[in-house]
């Protein structure tokens, strides 16, 4: 909502009716098509309308199109029209709203049908492809845009810049962990011209505060599970509840209910226990890992857990974290594929001696951009 700046004129006319002096505001400003070469960041948590905002533009531009040839020559630079919206979404994105139609722009309570200009895409790359073919196009919105790899800011960036052209970015700038998401958010804020954030209502069931943040849990046996500091930092979710132990839910919250146990544990235990392997010193990280899959209660995660929130109002809540599966699998790749402590080969080794969940991880590392063959033969020797 943005508020009008006062004006004397506004002030007298709005006394003439009665109004007392007041604030006031714009619930919603339509689209300006005539503005050429921004790059919109539209941030904030899960659920707080950064799509919705994008279908409000694509309405916006049925509109402006609908008016007369001479409105081109406002909104045009070169064969590009800020009028025509093309629509791009993340190929790691395909759970989410798979109940609409292929061509839908969705959000939470609707969608948009696109017709020929939607296109899901994979990378940069495959980005200049789709702006190279749709020359015509003047407004791109790029849902999800921090899902990508770096280069793709760039991408948006130059063509902005040479061509006229706009972008629309709804996406995550702070991922789960209450930390900027990855270094393509981080390059995003240097780079955007614009940056529009919302917010939405906590989710917590006792709680009407702003949300600024996204959390992420999972439901065992009915019970709320937050996800671990070290949880992958990519886990796609869907819209729908979830009861699953590997699937996670995702919400908004405030600081007080947004609950990310595992942070200090992270730092103090499992990222010194890499150290430790990375320099040829295994057996203390496979110890732990042995314990996190097959007896939790006994691991130092566990230890660490009940002895920080013994007397926090938190601990229910914060413990059940523990009834999460394959967290050996999650500290293991977080060292791998965040931290990289650990290499390819040690990654397979531990993978093979521990039994960890292959299939589950093969996923994981692919959402994260660090596939690695986890059938690979083990090469002859144990590590521990």
């Amino acid at each position: 909502m943005q508020r009008i700046e006062k004006h004397p004129q506004t002030e007298h006319f709005l006394k003439s009716l009665g109004f007392p002096s007041v604030e006031v505001h714009h619930a919603f400003i339509h689209f300006d098509f005539t503005r050429p070469s921004r790059r919109i960041l539209v941030i904030g948590p899960m659920g707080s309308g950064k799509t919705e905002f994008s279908a409000r533009v694509w309405r916006d531009a049925q509109v402006a199109l609908g008016k007369s040839d001479s409105i081109k020559a406002l909104t045009a630079t070169g064969p590009a029209d800020r009028r025509k919206v093309f629509f791009i979404r993340s190929l790691l994105d395909l759970e989410r709203f798979n109940e609409y139609p292929e061509d839908a722009l969705a959000y939470r309570g609707g969608y948009e049908r696109c017709g020929t200009s939607i296109a899901r895409i994979q990378d940069s790359f495959a980005l200049e492809e789709v702006l190279k073919d749709n020359p015509d196009i003047g407004t791109w919105i790029i849902d999800e845009a921090s899902f990508y790899d770096e280069r793709l800011v760039y991408v948006v960036r130059n063509a902005s810049e040479q061509r006229g052209l706009l972008f629309i970015l709804p996406t995550l700038i702070l991922n789960f962990r209450r930390d900027i998401f990855n270094p393509t958010a981080r390059l995003m804020l240097e780079t955007a011209t614009d940056v529009i954030p919302l917010t939405a209502y906590c989710e917590h069931p006792e709680c009407l505060e702003d949300s600024f943040y996204t959390y992420r849990y999972y439901t065992v046996d009915g019970k709320e599970c937050p996800a671990l500091y070290f949880d992958p930092l990519i886990v796609v979710g869907g819209d729908r509840k979830k009861e699953d132990a590997l699937e996670p839910n995702y919400c908004t919250r405030c600081d007080q209910h947004h609950y990310l146990p595992g942070k200090e544990y992270t730092y103090f235990t499992l990222k010194p226990l890499g150290e430790l392997a990375s320099r040829g010193e295994v057996s203390p990280l496979a110890e732990e890992l042995k314990l996190l899959k097959h007896d939790a209660q006994r691991s130092q995660l566990a230890e660490h857990l009940h002895e920080l929130y013994a007397d926090d109002s938190r601990q229910e809540v914060c413990l059940n974290a523990l009834l999460v599966t394959n967290m050996a699998e999650r500290a293991l790749m977080y060292l791998f594929s965040e931290q990289n402590l650990i290499t390819e080969e040690l990654l397979i080794m531990l993978t093979e001696e521990l039994q960890l969940d292959r299939e589950y991880m093969k996923k994981t590392l692919e959402h994260n951009r660090r596939s690695v063959n986890l059938d690979q033969p083990l090469l002859k020797g144990m590590l521990f």
